[in-house]
Parts: structure tokens; sequence; C-alpha cells
């Protein structure tokens, strides 16, 4: 009986573990606020489930990383009751800063100058802020010039295989606009026209762009909506765009970020470009695609832009959308071009950069697939 009982204690407190852990996980998140409570849940099941066996069988230490110990119980109890986690000064900022949260994204790679303390800042300003127009300073304004029809050397013969779009159409930036103002639905000086410059650089290299022009100010306010929902009215967008158009296995989403000039800014080769910055959600099966997607894209930039690319960094549900529409098509990217102080040449030197590299990718890619 004893030695009956040896072996059923472990595997029910095991089995009872597990069964917790289930709960916890489908359950217990959704209704509890502290973000490490609920991040904790995420990973409730193997990494626990690991460190309780381990306790008791050394053997299965060994499944867990090389830099992971088996956590005390007092750091746990009081990581739960105070959400504090004292290796990370941003959880005990956090309920004293307003927005201070948005910096919990993870950062995948870091580009130079890049850290916590300068991650991209979600966009939602009050709804009578944006419906309140702008003057623009024409002089800062750029007069394409009309340039040479020339055949790029691959083409996608007239079919459209990228969308690009703005889920923040309103962003703005400093040096277009009069009395300091940062958002616009003139589509001349917000992000539509860095969309526009990347659009035409692509379809100069042959690849077939559409760039969807909504007005997400007036569409938000037509319905009742304020900035917070306009990644639902976004994923609508794209979901008619595919729907219409069945070539289209690319899309863009162009942001500006509201970090400062210091950090969204570079100097290449004696001329100033807006820095890039990859955003990729995790809150789909097929997330680390699109990571891979980002990261190569980041790499090749480096490569012949140094600087150029801030970096790539993931967020999940818990620090702003998590999905951005990146579940929707085989290749998907939120892409920050510059921050609130870049002018449009800046802005249009990184769009051509940006389309430069992505064409090479894309042509390389069809060759691999045909």
């Amino acid at each position: 009986m004893k030695f009956k009982a040896m072996i059923l204690a472990p595997i029910f407190f095991v089995v009872i573990v597990f069964l917790s852990s289930s709960f916890l996980t489908s359950i217990g998140g959704k209704f509890l606020a502290s973000s490490f409570v609920q991040k904790s849940f995420q990973h409730f099941p193997t990494e626990l489930l690991l460190y309780t066996i381990g306790t008791e069988s050394h053997f299965m230490q060994s499944f867990l990383p090389e830099d992971n110990k088996i956590p005390k119980a007092s750091s746990i109890i009081f990581q739960f009751a105070t959400n504090l986690r004292p290796w990370d000064v941003r959880s005990f900022l956090g309920r004293e800063l307003p927005g201070f949260f948005t910096f919990d994204g993870e950062i995948y790679i870091a580009g130079k100058g890049t850290n916590y303390t300068n991650l991209p800042i979600e966009s939602s300003p009050p709804m009578d802020e944006l419906l309140q127009e702008s003057e623009i300073d024409e002089a800062q304004l750029i007069t394409e010039e009309q340039n040479e029809n020339i055949s790029p050397e691959n083409t996608t013969n007239g079919r459209k295989v990228l969308y690009i779009y703005h889920s923040h159409s309103y962003e703005s930036f400093k040096p277009l606009l009069k009395d300091g103002a940062v958002n616009s639905s003139n589509e001349k000086v917000n992000v539509i026209a860095v969309g526009k410059k990347m659009s035409e650089e692509l379809e100069k290299r042959g690849i077939g762009v559409i760039q969807e022009g909504t007005n997400m100010t007036d569409a938000l306010h037509n319905r009742g909506w304020n900035a917070n929902k306009a990644y639902i009215l976004s994923r609508e967008l794209v979901v008619n765009a595919l729907a219409n158009h069945s070539d289209l296995t690319n899309i863009i989403d162009i942001h500006r970020d509201s970090q400062p000039r210091n950090v969204t800014t570079t100097t290449i080769n004696g001329e100033e470009y807006a820095r890039l910055f990859f955003v990729v959600g995790k809150e789909h099966p097929d997330y680390e695609k699109k990571l891979q997607l980002a990261e190569e894209l980041n790499n090749r930039l480096e490569n012949k832009y140094p600087t150029i690319s801030r970096g790539v960094m993931i967020k999940s549900k818990f620090d702003g959308n998590g999905l951005y529409n990146q579940d929707l098509a085989p290749n998907a990217l939120l892409l920050e071009v510059g921050g609130v102080d870049n002018n449009l040449e800046e802005l249009y030197r990184t769009a051509e950069a940006f389309a430069e590299i992505f064409s090479e990718y894309y042509w390389e890619a069809e060759k691999v697939n045909h």
C-alpha cells in the first residue's frame, strides 16, 4: 500500500497542476488586470509544470532553458501580489506614468540606440482633436518631378500583389503643419503621402500596388467610433481588398511614430533619413512567419543603409492590438516610418530605400517560387 501511495501521489499531483493550469490559462487571465499575471498564465502550463515536476525529478529540469532556475515561492507570490518585477523598471513606473505600459512590447531585434525607453508609441488621440484640421505649411511640401518611364527588369504584368494602407491615416508630421500639430486628414502631409511615395517607387520596380486612401478620421467619426477602433475599421478595408483582388499576397500598414527627432532620424552618406521600425503582432498562429519576414527585410536594410532601422519588436494583446491584421495575408507588415519631427525629404528617402530593398526581396522570392 505504501508503495502504491508513493507512485500515485506524484501522478495525482501532476494531474492537479495540469488541470489547474489549464483552467487559469483559459479563464483566469481574462478576468485579472495585472499584466504580469496575464502573461504568466500564457506560460503557466509548460514552464510551471516543468518547474513543479523538477522539484521531484532533476531529470525534468534538463528541459528548461539553461538560464532558467526554479523560482522561489516567495518571488512568485510577490510578483503576483504586486505586479512588480524587481529586474524590470517598467513594472515600477507603469501604473504611475500614463501610457508607460506601451513600452511593454518585446524587442526582437534592437537597432542602434533602441531600448525599452524609446519604443514606438501607439497613436490614439481624442476624436475632437482629430476633427480639428490643422493649417499646412505649404513651404514644406515637395513638388515631385516627372520621371522618364523606364521599363523595369521584372514586372507583375498588371497584377496588384501589394496592398498599402494606413490604420492611422491622420498621423502627420510637425514640419508640415503649423502651430505644432501632429495630426491631419490632408493626405499631402500625413502618412498617406509616405505610402504614395513608397507605392510609386515600388511600381517603378515592377511591383503592382494598391494604396488605400481612406480618411480614417471621417470614417471613424461617421460610425461614432473613436481612434481606439481604428484597427477594427482597417481590418474591414483589408478584408475587402483581399476579396476583390485575388493576387494580393502582401499587405503593409504604414504609421509614423510619436518619438522625437533624435530617435527617429539617422544620417547615411551625408543625407538624413527617417528611421523605420517593424512591429509584429503575435496573437495569431502564423506570427513567426511574419517575424521572419520582418527580420529578413530589417537585415537587408541594415546591410545597405546602416542605422536606417530601429529594429523589430513583438507586441501581444497586452501591449497593444496584438494582431494588426497580420493574420489576413501570407506576408504582412506594420511599418513605423519616421516620427513627428521628420520632414518629407527624410521620409521620401526612406520610402525609396524600403521600396528598393522590398522589391529585391520580392523578386528573389518569385524566382524561388517559380
